[in-house]
């Protein structure tokens, strides 16, 4: 998608309405139009990135931190007893942009959660080789597995 047909751009520049939580000079937060409770909050940045993976290094701190802090108040602001955060990326982002959903949760609010089809490792030695797979891929070849 271009940024320049992305709903999310088009609020981060003004151009498109959305009542905004917190904005600074690399993300942008805002309430979704559609909500899951009252005072479910989009963070983006405010430049165009589609995914977690296609974000710089240089911006994750920030947008994680806006959402970390959104979290904090959701309790004092809206009487919530915790949060929900979450990221999709490509499967079911409904907007192909960026966007960490803060949700503010209360116990038997009636959200049930995701179903998502489970399945086990062959055994503890495939467990493993997978998990070695992902540190060697990550360069992590000092963690001490038990």
């Amino acid at each position: 998608m271009e940024a320049d047909a992305c709903v999310f751009c088009a609020i981060v520049s003004g151009a498109a309405s959305a009542h905004v939580v917190q904005r600074t000079d690399v993300c942008t937060a805002f309430l979704d139009r559609t909500p899951l409770f009252f005072g479910h909050t989009l963070v983006v940045p405010n430049e165009h990135y589609e995914t977690l993976v296609d974000l710089p290094n240089g911006l994750i701190e920030p947008v994680f931190a806006m959402a970390q802090s959104i979290a904090a108040v959701m309790a004092d602001a809206l009487g919530a007893a915790g949060t929900f955060v979450a990221m999709n990326n490509i499967v079911s982002q409904s907007v192909p942009h960026l966007h960490v959903h803060v949700v503010p949760r209360n116990r038997r609010d009636g959200l049930k959660g995701f179903f998502w089809p489970r399945t086990r490792y062959r055994d503890d030695a495939h467990a493993e080789d997978v998990a070695a797979s992902l540190r060697r891929a990550l360069g992590r070849f000092d963690v001490v597995t038990p």
